[in-house]
């Protein structure tokens, strides 16, 4: 039992908590190899029901009869049932800002992970609580010497008897937690993360280490995590420090890395910012700028992988870890670079070999690739540079975005693979186009930003305030709020005055950091913001690959339902 906290030190009491308590149904025990067929949630604050979900599920596939006779579900009963591309969304609207419980949490949560990584909904990263793990907490063996539904149903009393279907179990799981939180509560757990330490997880050390974050404001910033030596082990952000600092001492930090990090810390540094964006940039610099061993980004410091033209007579394509004018990128691995450098190559008729090809008098002998028809072979003197030329402008072209013929050339290339049963090679290809283009248009994207001099741009706070930033060259210069009733205009003036300097430097994004470009990017793009002012407009390329973004959907689409391209 952990000690009693202050007022201020509670948090959200459990009385004020929403709770989504969930159950499936599914056709076997694995995440990766079976599916669901069944939802069924009830969503619970302060002891009152607000409301259920509930829906079978086509799961696509067989049921075995084992699970039939389990569940009583049918082939017949899902098959007219919606297919979880259709639910998933809708039950992660259900549970949105919700805490999820489940009975063994890890089995149910599994499988709702494994939905959203394979259609492609990013995973919210909810606080769970596992009332099975809560109740072995709780309950002596004695009292309960099994944790199963149906046990601790019987002994709590439940209105609902668990019959292996989703509702119903969820239902009986809504009293089984009732029952437990009344029993955490009678021990002075009144609040979520109390509840959380509670957890038999949370060693005392860990415990005792809560104070680290007292000093913390409720404020948004960034945290640093530091050793004993005085090294940083770890830097993050928060909307609110003190809260979430607070979290590392806590069941609801799992991960190994971070509870090792957590016992070496010795102090916790902190930095006020004037918003989310200030914040976000703000953890990149100093990630770079300290390499915390805890922080997942410190292990990869590059930028990503850059696909760029050699300077050379007969230009070829090359990896490199750093942008620069004309390059492709960045890309976060090296086998996507190559992916995007293959397909580059296939839609301009660049040369693939790595050979040094000399402005004169070429003659070497051609390789197969010339036999194959993928190479012009100017290493032969076949080609000259006047009719290479062409495939180099293909590729400058491409990338700026000021034409896509190359991709409706590797289109072309799919559909006639598709044609001849090729499918092997049209998944190959397929899966190729579809890196490039979401390299390209991010690429575009981030680059047209950066061209920017200066921009000024202003969201609302949620409170009748504003939040500005002035970005210059895809670089944040400066961030600052105007609170309700503060005019605004005086307040972006100065923080245009006061902003930093901004020096350029080479490839696309004008020397500014990829990862920081983004994050503003994505800030801008939110609802509701608004420019103030910009030194020159801000345009994307809306014809060149953001053109092709309905192709990656009907592509992705082909993945995830059949494997290959047109069949």
């Amino acid at each position: 039992m952990t000690g009693q906290l202050t007022f201020d030190e509670l948090g959200t009491p459990l009385r004020e908590t929403t709770f989504v308590v969930f159950d499936l149904e599914t056709t076997g025990g694995s995440h990766e190899t079976d599916a669901i067929t069944e939802f069924g949630a009830v969503k619970v604050r302060g002891g009152e029901v607000l409301g259920e979900f509930a829906t079978l599920v086509d799961p696509e596939r067989g049921i075995p009869p084992e699970v039939v006779a389990l569940t009583g579900i049918t082939e017949v009963m899902v098959s007219s049932a919606p297919r979880l591309d259709t639910v998933l969304p809708a039950f992660l609207e259900f549970a949105a800002g919700s805490v999820l419980v489940a009975h063994n949490a890890g089995f149910d949560v599994g499988f709702v992970k494994a939905a959203c990584a394979r259609l492609g909904y990013p995973w919210p990263k909810p606080t769970v609580v596992c009332t099975v793990k809560l109740g072995r907490r709780v309950l002596s063996r004695e009292e309960a010497p099994s944790c199963r539904l149906s046990a601790l149903a019987t002994l709590f009393r439940a209105e609902t008897v668990p019959i292996h279907r989703a509702l119903a179990d969820a239902r009986a799981t809504v009293d089984v937690l009732h029952g437990l939180l009344e029993r955490v509560g009678s021990l002075g757990v009144q609040s979520l993360e109390e509840l959380l330490g509670y957890l038999p997880e949370v060693t005392d050390a860990q415990r005792r280490k809560r104070t680290l974050a007292e000093d913390l404001p409720h404020e948004p910033g960034v945290y640093l995590f530091r050793g004993p030596s005085e090294e940083v082990l770890y830097v993050g952000t928060a909307v609110d420090l003190r809260r979430r600092v607070r979290q590392y001492f806590t069941a609801g930090e799992t991960r190994r890395r971070l509870r090792e990090m957590v016992a070496l810390a010795v102090r916790v540094d902190h930095v006020t910012c004037a918003h989310s964006l200030e914040a976000e940039v703000r953890e990149l610099r100093l990630i770079s700028a300290h390499k915390p061993a805890y922080n997942r980004r410190s292990k990869n410091p590059h930028n990503g992988w850059w696909v760029a033209l050699t300077d050379e007579p007969f230009p070829r394509l090359s990896l490199v870890r750093g942008p620069r004018d004309g390059a492709l990128g960045p890309l976060r691995s090296r086998a996507l670079a190559e992916d995007a450098m293959h397909a580059l190559q296939q839609a301009t008729g660049i040369r693939p070999c790595t050979v040094r090809i000399p402005a004169r008098s070429p003659s070497a002998t051609p390789c197969a690739l010339a036999e194959l028809g993928r190479c012009g072979a100017p290493c032969s003197g076949a080609q000259t540079a006047a009719q290479y030329a062409p495939a180099v402008a293909g590729v400058t072209g491409l990338v700026a975005g000021a034409l896509t013929d190359p991709l409706r050339l590797l289109e072309t290339r799919l559909l006639d693979l598709s044609a001849a049963q090729r499918y092997e090679e049209a998944r190959t290809d397929r899966d190729r186009m579809s890196t490039l283009i979401r390299a390209l248009d991010r690429g575009q994207r981030l680059a047209a930003l950066a061209r920017i001099a200066e921009l000024v741009a202003a969201r609302p706070d949620g409170a009748g305030g504003w939040e500005f930033a002035v970005v210059r060259h895809g670089r944040l210069a400066s961030a600052g709020v105007a609170q309700r009733g503060v005019p605004p205009m005086p307040v972006v003036e100065q923080l245009v005055a006061s902003a930093e300097t901004v020096f350029t430097g080479d490839g696309p994004l004008h020397g500014a950091p990829p990862e920081e470009v983004a994050v503003i990017l994505r800030w801008l793009d939110r609802p509701g913001t608004r420019l103030v002012r910009t030194s020159t407009p801000w345009s994307e390329p809306a014809y060149a690959a953001a053109s092709w973004r309905h192709w990656l959907e009907r592509a992705d689409h082909a993945r995830s339902r059949l494997g290959h391209w047109g069949k």
